[in-house]
């Protein structure tokens, strides 16, 4: 279960299913990896093909990341409680 996002574009496209913040062409890629964020476990539930699921180190160290598309990730921290401080960002 998703317990916090950072990123505010992408907290409006999950809790109100406004995606006006977010380019078009990367919605329902994030709409899929939102979703499986959401009934997500462990990281390695969003090992899906395609994913490019690994973790972060330096200044992300203790998030994961996944591929949105060339440049761009949603990163993203599991606890015990589920996912926490989902971010959609160019880190490259």
């Amino acid at each position: 279960m998703i317990r916090s996002i950072s990123s505010k574009p992408l907290r409006l496209f999950h809790q109100k299913d406004d995606g006006s913040k977010l380019p078009a062409s990367q919605l329902g890629k994030i709409g899929l990896i939102m979703g499986l964020l959401d009934a997500a476990a462990k990281p390695e539930d969003m090992d899906f093909p395609g994913s490019g699921l690994h973790k972060l180190s330096g200044e992300l160290n203790g998030f994961w990341a996944v591929k949105v598309n060339a440049n761009y990730r949603i990163i993203f921290k599991f606890d015990d409680e589920g996912v926490t401080d989902v971010d959609y960002l160019d880190y490259h």
